[in-house]
């Protein structure tokens, strides 16, 4: 039965839907705020991962050392434009100082208590969408040029192991049989058996939002300029229209856009967006069954309903920058050298940002100063894979139960909270 009780989402990408369809699972009576239409979002420009072993952050040692590299180099898998330097400067000194071993092991278990309930939390979700087979059932190969590329990777194959995420080691042979375009070139893989491929970005994210208004959603598309709050609760929010949606809870889940609500939500979170360039080719040419990461590359081959997407490089570009296409260009030549009859007829070009704090987690907590606001962003690569555990925790929080997951290293506390 339905309550009488407004609660407002703001934001409809993954993270949004799910929080959305978790509080409607409550019965309570939810709105979705979303400016793009369903399914544009940042997580259509993704690589459509349900990644649940990854979980070691990006602040990985000897990262300070590469910095130069990363200015210096602006075709590599991972650019830091010179421009954006002295705005990212605060924020990556945070970043590396999480670039410890003990800080990485610690990330790592926090992460995976998200990442291991991943599709148990999605199976609810998922049983009230109109298709059954938005989730694919292949794992997802990650390959490297040589031995000793697998070798360098072997610490944190291991510690995901330690942590129970499988993965099996590959060679040529057995890479061939799984990929026969794909023969002769590599000798040393990682089968990655526990994930999973989304059958295409766009489409899961819209039949989320399309199982979320059949099951009585409402979404309305535009932007929020304002919470409002009488004393220590949110009354509503404000939409840049002017009109006034009330609400007796709300929850900020807009990604990169959450930043606007930080003073009203009385915090200081060093969110920033970080960039993620795809290729979409239609109609490839080329036969994969498998996602494809070439660890050595800094790219993925990812077959999609759509097409084949190229994806995966990253870009520290700073808060108002544009998307540069030159990366997705790049990322295709880089492709077109192990597939050279790729065929690039109608190609598209998409850019992600996607919204990172330094220590690569979350932010899935209350508001200090409103204690009917809960808030969830900051899942950088993640939000594709913990979108629905995301959704369960703010339900939890926004109904006062407690959770079987621990969502203290998930905490806003852990940056410097602001007062009114």
């Amino acid at each position: 039965m339905t309550t009488t009780h407004p609660t407002v989402v703001i934001g409809g990408g993954i993270v949004g839907i799910c929080c959305a369809l978790y509080l409607r699972k409550e019965g309570l009576d939810v709105t979705l705020v979303e400016p793009a239409k369903a399914g544009d979002s940042t997580a259509k420009w993704s690589c459509g991962q349900i990644a649940v072993s990854e979980i070691i952050p990006q602040s990985k040692p000897g990262i300070i050392k590469k910095v130069p590299g990363w200015l210096l180099d602006q075709r590599g898998p991972l650019a830091l434009r010179p421009s954006a330097l002295p705005g990212l400067l605060p924020w990556m000194l945070r970043f590396i100082t999480h670039a410890r071993r003990s800080r990485i092991d610690t990330i790592a278990h926090e992460l995976a208590s998200l990442t291991r309930c991943s599709f148990q939390d999605y199976a609810p979700l998922l049983a009230k969408c109109r298709r059954d087979d938005l989730i694919g059932h292949q794992p997802t190969l990650e390959l490297f040029d040589d031995a000793a590329g697998l070798a360098h990777e072997q610490t944190y194959v291991e510690l995901r192991r330690s942590l129970g995420f499988v993965s099996e080691t590959l060679n040529a042979e057995q890479i061939a049989a799984m990929e026969p375009a794909l023969a002769g070139r590599f000798s040393h893989g990682l089968l990655l058996s526990d994930w999973r491929t989304v059958c295409d970005t766009e489409a899961f994210l819209t039949e989320l939002t399309h199982s979320f208004v059949e099951q009585g959603g409402n979404v309305v598309q535009g932007s929020v300029a304002r919470i409002e709050s009488q004393g220590r609760r949110a009354i509503g929010v404000t939409l840049a229209t002017g009109e006034m949606q009330p609400a007796e809870q709300v929850v900020v889940a807009a990604g990169n856009g959450s930043s606007a609500f930080f003073e009203t939500l009385g915090i200081k979170v060093p969110l920033i967006k970080v960039g993620g360039y795809q290729v979409l080719l239609p109609n490839p040419g080329v036969d994969l069954t498998h996602a494809t990461f070439y660890a050595d590359g800094g790219f993925g081959l990812i077959p999609m309903e759509r097409g084949l997407q190229i994806g995966g490089t990253i870009e520290f570009a700073g808060k108002h920058a544009e998307p540069n296409f030159k990366r997705a260009e790049i990322i295709l030549e880089k492709a077109k050298t192990l597939l050279p009859s790729l065929n690039t007829t109608g190609m598209e070009f998409g850019a992600g940002w996607r919204p990172f704090l330094p220590d690569t987690k979350p932010v899935i907590d209350k508001s200090p100063l409103l204690e009917n606001v809960a808030m969830a962003f900051g899942h950088g690569q993640l939000g594709l894979t913990v979108g629905a555990t995301t959704g369960r925790l703010v339900a939890d929080m926004l109904q006062g139960r407690d959770s079987q997951l621990d969502s203290r290293p998930f905490s806003a506390s852990r940056f410097a909270l602001t007062g009114r």
